[in-house]
């Protein structure tokens, strides 16, 4: 039995959770609202603030989309509820981050700045020159584009100079050595 399929999602106050035929799963909360078509052959129960998600056979394939569908759809209420955000760092002389209006505007060595529009899923805070949070409700977006946002200019292993996550550690590398 999958350990983290057979966990039970608990629902905060003030969000609705509601289930459609073919699992056509929509959650509400304070932030906003997620849907998400889920697997059709899972059988999703709510029985009042808590969700439950089982699985009709041990066949492998439904062995596998039964921890898949508990965890996306916690991953939605917790969105709904709290919000997902990504925090990068930037390293190097001149590489900055600003915001202009609702333009992430980012300037990390090439010869023209980079933009990035906010939508109304994920927004921009940028407390300091070098450094970026991304924030929304949808965590696969969130997660997707923190790495656009990386990929840029990705850190190098010589001096770490580029766009890092804030947890991410840079494994270095030892220059020329002289003679």
């Amino acid at each position: 039995m999958s350990r983290i399929g057979k966990k039970p999602i608990a629902v905060a106050a003030g969000v609705t959770v509601t289930i459609a035929d073919n699992n056509l799963v929509t959650v509400k909360g304070p932030k906003g609202t997620l849907t998400q078509q889920l697997a059709p052959n899972m059988t999703i129960k709510q029985e009042g603030a808590v969700i439950t998600v089982e699985r009709p056979s041990d066949e492998k394939n439904d062995r596998a989309l039964h921890g898949l569908t508990r965890t996306l759809l916690a991953n939605m209420v917790e969105g709904v509820t709290n919000g997902y955000s990504k925090t990068l760092d930037i390293v190097g002389v001149g590489y900055k981050a600003a915001k202009q209006g609702k333009t992430l505007v980012l300037n990390l060595g090439h010869s023209h700045p980079i933009h990035f529009e906010e939508n109304e899923t994920i927004s921009f805070d940028v407390p300091n020159p070098n450094q970026i949070i991304v924030r929304g409700i949808d965590k696969q977006i969130v997660g997707e584009i923190a790495a656009q946002i990386r990929s840029k200019r990705p850190p190098e292993p010589y001096l770490g100079k580029g766009v890092k996550y804030s947890d991410e550690r840079i494994r270095r590398k030892a220059g020329k050595t002289g003679k």
